[in-house]
């Protein structure tokens, strides 16, 4: 029996909303044809399927089941749906806290939406997660830490406390192009241990220059690291595939 070829990966997206793009088929045909793996999120249950669909023929581009934490208040009651499709992929994503809302309300209904989706995770173990924790990442990494899933902190700019406790926990971080051209996004991702780093792009949410992010901006984001860090492009390229297969292994 001929055993399926593994994809040959050349570059990892940890971080996109595919299903947001104009022409979403463009940005998945372009992912496909350049090798770059791409974690396709999605901010309710109610669009996995039609993301599942749009790359259901993909080598590259994976679709991942997320609740993004802003629209807890609104699709709070899609989280049943969202357990259902966690047998259908290993990424779960965009989901965590966000507390640039005050209400408490609000941010205890996200507290208990990240719990529940975090007990779910757990029973499976082998989950790769995308978390987003804008003004919120204490209590994001009291409810994950210790979590048997992989946690990847998609854009973080937490403080610096707040990194050495989420580097603690073992959680990954991944780095976009907008975050390089901060100078606080900057000296937080020299903090960030260098086998912990992925790519991400956030498109199309994030701009590049000429117009939304997409995987292949991730090339950039490379680039912009190996300037950081004073190694070449090669190198920080094949660390983060590194990381990536680490995180995959759990």
């Amino acid at each position: 029996m001929r055993v399926p070829e593994e994809p040959v990966l050349s570059f990892v997206d940890a971080h996109c909303h595919i299903d947001l793009y104009k022409h979403p088929q463009q940005i998945i045909q372009q992912a496909e044809n350049e090798h770059i793996y791409t974690i396709a999120v999605t901010n309710a249950p109610s669009v996995f399927a039609h993301t599942a669909g749009l790359v259901a023929q993909c080598k590259y581009v994976r679709p991942a089941i997320g609740l993004h934490p802003e629209l807890v208040h609104s699709h709070k009651h899609e989280i049943e749906a969202l357990r259902v499709h966690l047998s259908q992929t290993r990424y779960v994503g965009e989901i965590g806290l966000d507390y640039s809302t005050s209400d408490e309300e609000i941010r205890a209904a996200q507290r208990q939406v990240l719990s529940t989706i975090a007990n779910w995770v757990s029973e499976s173990a082998d989950k790769v997660l995308t978390v987003h924790s804008r003004r919120a990442t204490r209590d994001v990494i009291s409810i994950l830490s210790g979590i048997k899933a992989k946690v990847i902190l998609h854009w973080f700019s937490g403080t610096k406390k707040e990194l050495d406790r989420a580097i603690g926990s073992g959680f990954l971080f991944s780095i976009n192009s907008a975050m390089l051209h901060s100078e606080a996004g900057r000296a937080l991702v020299l903090q960030m241990p260098r086998d912990r780093v992925l790519t991400e792009t956030d498109g199309p949410f994030v701009q590049d220059g000429a117009g939304p992010a997409t995987p292949t901006t991730v090339k950039a984001t490379v680039r912009g690291l190996a300037e950081l860090w004073e190694q070449s492009p090669s190198d920080v390229q094949a660390a983060t595939l590194d990381n990536f297969r680490r995180a995959l292994a759990i």
